[in-house]
């Protein structure tokens, strides 16, 4: 897995950044996560929630509102309709590069914005809050007596979560006004609502009106025990497994969002960054990374392209015996199969040099069940008829050429806006 820092222009014209987090595995849609309030795209839920769902094949960009973080702009200058528009902002840049928004989820006061932005968003399928309030302006209660200077005076520094804030009465007025009932109930989206029942920030009772309000298909889901702010890892985990098995029903790509992850053969590609070397590979609408080690001079974001080679004939091994001991009928519990590759002088070469070594792959196979030493000796034979073993011992032809379209295509340097770090 990957995070890419990109950033894009917000609704107020100053720079917003964000953290792409790229899916492995079966691609399953682009998404949007939109942080609580005063929070931050670097906030424990923001992180761990989106991690967790590029691991289930669905990319999240989080990203700083304006005035927050590292995002430009002050907090002063900003209100809830402001946040609604940097996830349009967010949106469309997604779009403009080529990835349509299908999944936009909120945590706490972000998934209220998420719930008046979702109908602005043409290729959203599905929504999902989390610890949300009914109505904006619940998070006023956190202001203490800031709010009653903020009338009198326009605006009052107050502390939330340790750190100071400027609140203003335009932020204040904003926040009464926004109609978050009249939104979500006038959406035809599919809407996924998760809330702990012992949530201490917002009460539960938000997320009963929040359902109240929905039109089907909707869902809510118990978080039980866990903190507004998802404190655990556990909860996390939980939250992350629920939303990627509620959004595959609803938010499978359509299939030419899947043409770069589809097509004959394997597409490798470089990612431009974070090291020289990581490297994309697509294939059947599955994606994985391929990088070198740090010795290397590479990022160890993935596997070598030896290991992939070795992973290929140890899958290879262990497929092919799983299919003859069933065809058999034999008792096999589990297959395992550790593969190392080195590079070793010929046979008979006492004084060679580097060129005259060969490509050695040690394979074990290992086999748990009932059955006898003549039986594990078979399958010691079988595991020699696997396709990738015979493709590597009697060699191969490969054909190459430069696609057409080469110069064309040809990009010097990163993509601006754009640079790429391990996770």
């Amino acid at each position: 897995m990957y995070s890419e820092r990109v950033s894009f222009e917000g609704s107020l014209g100053q720079t917003i950044s964000g953290r792409l987090e790229h899916p492995i595995g079966r691609f399953g849609g682009w998404a949007i996560f939109a942080h609580c309030f005063t929070c931050s795209k670097q906030s424990r839920a923001a992180v761990a929630l989106s991690r967790a769902l590029a691991q289930h094949g669905i990319g999240v960009l989080r990203f700083d509102f304006t005035g927050i973080g590292e995002s430009e702009g002050e907090f002063a200058d900003t209100d809830f309709s402001s946040n609604v528009a940097d996830i349009h902002a967010a949106a469309s840049w997604m779009a403009g590069q080529g990835r349509p928004v299908s999944l936009l989820v909120g945590h706490s006061l972000g998934g209220t914005a998420s719930i008046v932005a979702a109908s602005g968003i043409e290729t959203l399928k599905a929504l999902v809050t989390i610890a949300a309030p009914a109505e904006a302006a619940h998070v006023i209660s956190q202001f203490g007596d800031g709010s009653e200077r903020a009338e009198a005076d326009g605006s009052a520094e107050v502390k939330l979560g340790g750190r100071p804030f400027t609140i203003t009465k335009a932020l204040l007025d904003d926040l009464r006004k926004a109609q978050v009932g009249q939104a979500i109930s006038r959406l035809r989206l599919p809407i996924l609502i998760l809330h702990a029942p012992g949530d201490e920030e917002v009460s539960v009772d938000h997320a009963t009106a929040l359902f109240m309000e929905a039109r089907h298909p909707k869902s809510f889901v118990s978080l039980d025990d866990a903190t507004h702010f998802l404190d655990l890892d556990e909860d996390t985990d939980f939250a992350a497994s629920v939303i990627a098995g509620w959004a595959e029903r609803y938010v499978q790509p359509d299939a030419d969002e899947r043409e770069d992850f589809r097509g004959d053969g394997v597409l490798v590609r470089e990612t431009q960054g974070p090291g020289p070397y990581q490297n994309e590979v697509l294939s059947g609408g599955f994606r994985q990374i391929i990088d070198e080690p740090r010795k290397l001079g590479g990022s160890d974001t993935g596997p070598d392209p030896y290991s992939m080679l070795s992973a290929a004939l140890g899958g290879c091994t262990s497929i092919t015996l799983r299919m003859y001991a069933d065809r058999k009928g034999w008792p096999v519990d589990h297959i395992s199969v550790a593969v190392g590759h080195t590079r070793e002088h010929a046979e008979d070469c006492t004084d060679c040099g580097e060129a005259d070594k060969i490509d050695t792959f040690t394979r074990t196979v290992s086999v748990e069940g009932d059955i006898d030493d003549e039986q594990l000796a078979r399958l010691l034979e079988i595991a020699d008829r696997c396709p990738v073993h015979r493709t590597l011992e009697s060699g191969s032809r490969v054909r190459s050429s430069i696609d057409a379209k080469s110069r064309a295509n040809k990009v010097s340097g990163k993509p601006k806006n754009s640079s790429l770090t391990d996770v």
